[in-house]
């Protein structure tokens, strides 16, 4: 209900989070209520830690003071990201909320990492803690602020689809462990002389780190350039292949500038007998309809593609058939067909549609050929494949076959 009252109050147009300014003030309000959270935390989990002579709630504060410090770079990195295209950077700086969650991440991992070390020495010097029963529960009451807190961070980070908030939901659930754990070593602590304290410090601090870099390795990949969604590729190419003229699409390349921006090159096969401003009029309104209907820029190649040629569509099917024996993810594509004009003897021979090669003097077939990344036959091997079985129809035919790997 909190959550609910919050995002009314301060997030306009809340149902629409594809809009920059609602996505600027959803990330606002979520850094400004998380910095807020962990330095009431972190004031309260201190003077419990010092009273109380326990180095692990000391520790779990100076981690909630990590967070507000993480809270921080998270409402400087929207309102960094929010900015609009310049000309230093003409794809915007959406890319700065993966910046923003690469520092969560690592800022994690070093407090997981000083949280370790602290424990491993109060493991081996152990110290008494003492805690009153009121302050116990004052300090189990965290847990209910921190869970609060995850539930708020996801539901926001899941609304705009963003990797640095769901670092920090993911944090939250970390320090919820992290309190769990080190409130039952206190209670522990009573009635053992073994280093509850440090065994249990030292536990939450490789959960914390393991936390830690699971969250590193989900914002690195779309920094690297990671592989897109293919249900936002399959989309584009459905789309595409509805336009009008565009009769097959392929060599799909799509740039991720930040949550819901895009930008895509692809190649659009249309029919070759049209004219030059016919072609690129195709291909503009395709473009215009993409920017339209998705978060996506595109910019088609031309690939003219011919239709009305019987004996490339002849050829066409049987290479189709020939890499579909190989392997049905094959894809082909650009495939063009040279031929000598026929002799009259060649046209004798050429009876019915299955001769129909034997016309040709030396036809030379040449086409893109897109097979798998680290697909287990070499190309060579593909390639002496599939000559073989187009030679079948024609002896004579010459074939030259350009490999492709895609990157979607």
């Amino acid at each position: 209900m909190l959550s609910s009252f919050l995002i009314k109050v301060f997030v306009p147009n809340s149902k629409q989070p594809d809009d920059p300014s609602c996505r600027l003030a959803y990330g606002m309000l979520c850094g400004l209520v998380t910095l807020a959270v962990n330095l009431l935390l972190f004031g309260l989990k201190l003077v419990i830690g010092i009273i109380s002579g326990s180095i692990a709630i000391a520790a779990d504060a100076i981690n909630n003071l990590s967070d507000a410090g993480s809270a921080m770079i998270t409402v400087v990195g929207f309102k960094l990201a929010a900015k609009h295209a310049d000309a230093e950077h003409p794809f915007g700086h959406g890319r700065m909320e993966y910046v923003t969650g690469l520092v969560i991440a690592v800022i994690i991992i070093a407090v997981g990492g000083n949280f370790l070390k602290e424990s491993v020495v109060r493991i081996f010097r152990p110290q008494p803690v003492d805690m009153p029963h009121t302050l116990a529960y004052l300090y189990g009451a965290t847990v209910l602020a921190k869970l609060w807190l995850m539930f708020f961070t996801r539901r926001i980070s899941r609304a705009i689809n963003s990797a640095a908030l769901g670092a920090v939901a993911f944090d939250c659930l970390s320090d919820i462990l992290t309190t769990g754990i080190v409130l039952l070593s206190v209670v522990a602590g009573h009635y053992t002389t073994l280093p509850i304290d440090g065994c249990a410090g030292a536990v939450v601090a490789i959960i914390v780190i393991v936390g830690g870099i699971n969250s590193l390795r989900s914002i690195v990949n779309p920094l690297l350039g990671e592989r897109p969604d293919p249900a936002l590729v399959d989309e584009l190419r459905q789309r595409l292949l509805a336009c009008p003229g565009i009769r097959g699409v392929h060599d799909v390349i799509v740039h991720n500038y930040g949550p819901g921006t895009y930008f895509a090159t692809a190649h659009a096969e249309v029919d070759r007998d049209g004219d030059l401003v016919a072609m690129h009029n195709i291909l503009e309104a395709a473009e215009v309809e993409i920017a339209r209907t998705m978060p996506v820029r595109v910019i088609l190649h031309c690939d003219p593609y011919a239709t009305a040629d019987p004996q490339t569509r002849l050829w066409r099917q049987r290479c189709e058939a020939a890499v579909r024996d190989i392997d049905r993810q094959f894809v082909i594509y650009d495939l063009s067909l040279d031929v000598a004009a026929p002799t009259d003897a060649d046209n004798e021979a050429s009876a019915d549609a299955d001769n129909e090669a034997a016309a040709v003097d030396a036809p030379v077939l040449h086409f893109h050929l897109l097979v798998p990344r680290n697909y287990p036959l070499s190309q060579d091997a593909i390639r002496a494949k599939i000559t073989q079985a187009l030679k079948e129809h024609a002896p004579q035919l010459h074939v030259h076959i350009d490999f492709m790997s895609s990157f979607v």
